[in-house]
């Protein structure tokens, strides 16, 4: 049985390395770590993440702002940027900000909105 588990510590095998999987799992988990400056609270609970593609390397994300004038949405989406550009296997990162639908209080994940009280 020590040899079975001996061989789970070794390296994958070639051609499954975490680039060679990137999902959209791995891209929304990264945005997890971006938190509004304001809200202390990351992004994807907030529902400030409209959309996630993964073409290969490529990431494309869909996102907004709690409001147009939001004074950390500069902050935020460069966060967003450098959290994905930082997953083994990123090559380009596009951030397409968007209004619509436009976001509100009821895009936040139902956890966190009973956790605020809304």
């Amino acid at each position: 049985m020590s040899e079975n588990n001996e061989s789970t510590d070794q390296a994958p095998p070639t051609g499954t390395a975490p680039s060679d999987a990137l999902s959209e799992e791995q891209v929304k988990m990264a945005l997890r770590r971006v938190k509004d400056p304001e809200l202390n609270l990351n992004i994807v609970d907030l529902g400030l993440v409209y959309g996630v593609r993964v073409d290969g390397s490529k990431v494309s994300i869909e996102m907004s702002l709690t409001s147009p004038g939001c004074p950390s949405g500069p902050e935020i989406m460069t966060g967003a940027e450098e959290a994905v550009r930082a997953i083994p296997g990123v090559e380009d990162v596009q951030i397409n900000l968007v209004w619509t639908p436009f976001w509100t209080p009821d895009r936040i994940e139902p956890r966190i909105r009973a956790y605020l009280g809304i």
